[in-house]
């Protein structure tokens, strides 16, 4: 089967992760099948993206994003969730881009937009999965959306951790790849579960996790370029 290539916070090569244009650059890439991104809540509720609860890292500016409002996010560089919906659903010519969309926290205006999107056209936004490595999150999101496909970001396909996801009725884990082998994909498939890699930098790791069977892979510098 044929993997699908996510860009790990888009590309931020040309521009930094989870902007916008990262985002537009990823999507640029032929080989590229979709995003990976990171949602949080600004101070007034709106749902931005952003890795880190700060904006240290990326942007070297000593706040917390839940301490900003949403303009004076994107006056550094952070971008609404909505803007980057139409980004992804008004994409153009090329296929509808696949999203993983990672909630960092809960972020109860996420949920109407992502609604909207997948209302957006005939389908909708058919091609993506909310994520999370948070317990509490996924309950939520279980609660609040069951119908939503949902991944489980986790370190290991240890039978503990596959039990685990496979509880909360996700249809699949996203899982650091250096554990990803043929055992721990045998194990996901008798749960019922898909499989995704986080996060390849080489074509040859993509191309190995590839025969394994993963669906996708979030991928940065020369694995995206195919």
């Amino acid at each position: 089967m044929t993997a699908l290539r996510l860009a790990h916070r888009g590309d931020w090569r040309v521009a930094p992760e989870n902007s916008l244009d990262a985002m537009r650059a990823a999507l640029a890439i032929p080989a590229c099948d979709g995003l990976e991104f990171d949602v949080r809540a600004s101070a007034d509720g709106v749902a931005v993206l952003l890795h880190d609860d700060t904006l240290q890292r990326v942007q070297g500016v000593d706040a917390r994003c839940a301490d900003l409002p949403a303009p004076a996010l994107e006056r550094h560089g952070i971008p609404t969730l909505q803007a980057v919906l139409a980004l992804a659903m008004g994409s153009g010519d090329r296929d509808e881009p696949f999203l993983d969309i990672e909630f960092k926290a809960l972020v109860p205006t996420a949920l109407p937009l992502i609604d909207a999107a997948r209302g957006h056209r005939a389908g909708g936004l058919r091609q993506a999965v909310v994520s999370t490595f948070h317990p509490d999150v996924m309950a939520w999101l279980a609660a609040e959306r069951p119908a939503w496909p949902r991944w489980a970001n986790v370190v290991d396909l240890e039978p503990a951790t596959i039990d685990a996801v496979a509880a909360f009725g996700c249809r699949g884990l996203a899982s650091e790849w250096h554990s990803i082998d043929a055992s721990g994909m045998r194990r996901a498939a008798e749960a019922g579960l898909a499989v995704a890699a986080w996060t390849v930098r080489r074509r040859d790791t993509f191309r190995r996790l590839e025969r394994l069977g993963v669906v996708a892979s979030c991928v940065e510098a020369s694995a995206l370029d195919g």
